[in-house]
């Protein structure tokens, strides 16, 4: 009778645990010796066979553990480093504009300007440089925004004075605020503003229009730049903005359509 159990295939726990009852039993009462040399042999062989899987659940539990534990710690130097990373990029833009705007890199007009330079300047008659001017609205923008010329003559080391026209069709007060660039990169550094409405708020009652100058110069250098011997125009491109609460504005430098 206990033979047939022993050749079944492996047994569940419950199973597993009626077939050692009845071994045990057998081993009491005096079983036959053949079946009692097969109750000894099966005890025998299931006792490594159970500690050895409860041996195997505690490493694979081990393991498991670990693993969690590596992941949970890869994840926070994940997310630290995102949080990094967008700390920077927040901080990198007002540095950047700054930077951009002293050096005229990537198209940026420089800011700010030396009165006495100014007046000191010798134009340079021969060189006669055509600037165009461009105006663009962010598609969130309402206000109507147009240039009042669309091109004028300059040569280097005399000062201009051109105009923007922004006008508020809404029954709202509207808050905008401007970047600039100026095309090609290469003469932003060159392209000097003495007073502009640039990247500061601009605010509209409602149907009130209003003109905004643009007091600038190109600077006798350009002149003197091999980069500079076939420019013959600039365009000063200005892109007005919606102003919001936490609204970051675009890193200047890019032209616009």
């Amino acid at each position: 009778m206990l033979l047939p159990l022993l050749l079944r295939p492996p047994l569940c726990l419950p199973q597993a645990s009626a077939v050692l009852t009845r071994c045990v039993r057998m081993l009491r009462c005096g079983a036959p010796r053949g079946l009692h040399s097969q109750a000894k042999n099966f005890l025998w062989q299931w006792r490594p066979q159970r500690h050895q899987a409860r041996g195997r659940s505690r490493k694979t539990q081990s393991q498991e553990e670990e693993w969690r534990n590596r992941n949970k710690t890869a994840l926070t130097y994940i997310a630290a480093a995102g949080v990094g990373m967008i700390g920077l990029a927040y901080a990198a833009v007002p540095l950047y504009r700054l930077y951009c705007q002293a050096t005229g890199l990537g198209g940026t007009a420089v800011a700010g300007h030396d009165t006495e330079q100014v007046a000191m300047m010798t134009p340079v008659k021969e060189r006669v440089i055509k600037v165009t001017f461009n105006a663009d609205t962010h598609a969130s923008m309402q206000w109507n925004f147009r240039p009042q010329q669309t091109e004028i003559f300059v040569v280097p080391g005399e000062t201009a004075l051109a105009f923007y026209r922004a006008k508020n069709p809404t029954d709202k007060p509207i808050i905008g605020i401007s970047t600039y660039n100026v095309v090609p990169f290469d003469a932003g550094q060159y392209f000097n503003k003495i007073q502009c409405f640039c990247f500061e708020e601009q605010r509209l009652n409602p149907h009130e229009e209003v003109d905004m100058p643009v007091f600038f110069y190109i600077d006798p250098e350009f002149d003197n730049d091999p980069r500079m011997a076939r420019v013959d125009t600039i365009t000063l491109s200005y892109t007005f903005f919606e102003a919001k609460e936490g609204q970051k504005l675009p890193l200047p430098g890019y032209s616009y359509s």
